[in-house]
């Protein structure tokens, strides 16, 4: 799947193949930690990134690769204003994943909060040489190069 993401021919097309893809993450974690998963993203979806947190918490110590509790409790961490723990789980994330595209669109968020231009260009190129087709990919590329690079760019 995420070779065809890479060859996706439009944002719609690619859409649909990040669907699919993130589902595929989901099914590889047993039923117990995946039920878990789903609340919590729940719970970050309706705004309690605390408790978003410890359940994400409660998948890890169940399921320690489940790569997608990393990063959700990345995400939680990052709304609870947490940045060094949002960098240590995204980091986690992509040591067991390095085309998860999400992960990937965090970390180069987090580095731009951080006015690290140069971490958060990087990170986006990685983005887009897993899913070209990400909406707003070539803006922001443009955008991150301008403040990493320079304005002569």
């Amino acid at each position: 799947l995420l070779t065809t993401l890479a060859t996706a021919l439009d944002e719609r097309a690619a859409f649909a193949i990040e669907q699919q893809v993130q589902a595929a993450w989901l099914a590889a974690v047993s039923p117990a930690p995946r039920l878990l998963l789903t609340r919590a993203a729940k719970e970050l979806a309706e705004g309690d990134a605390s408790a978003a947190a410890d359940t994400f918490d409660a998948v890890l110590d169940l399921t320690p690769d489940a790569e997608p509790a990393w990063r959700g409790r990345a995400q939680a961490r990052m709304r609870l204003g947490d940045p060094a723990g949002a960098m240590r789980d995204l980091q986690e994330a992509l040591r067991r994943e390095s085309r998860d595209f999400a992960a990937l669109q965090d970390l180069s968020r987090l580095a731009e909060a951080r006015q690290d231009w140069r971490g958060a260009l990087s990170a986006w190129q990685l983005v887009l040489k897993v899913d070209p087709q990400t909406p707003g990919g070539p803006r922001r590329l443009q955008d991150l190069r301008r403040h990493a690079l320079g304005e002569a760019l």
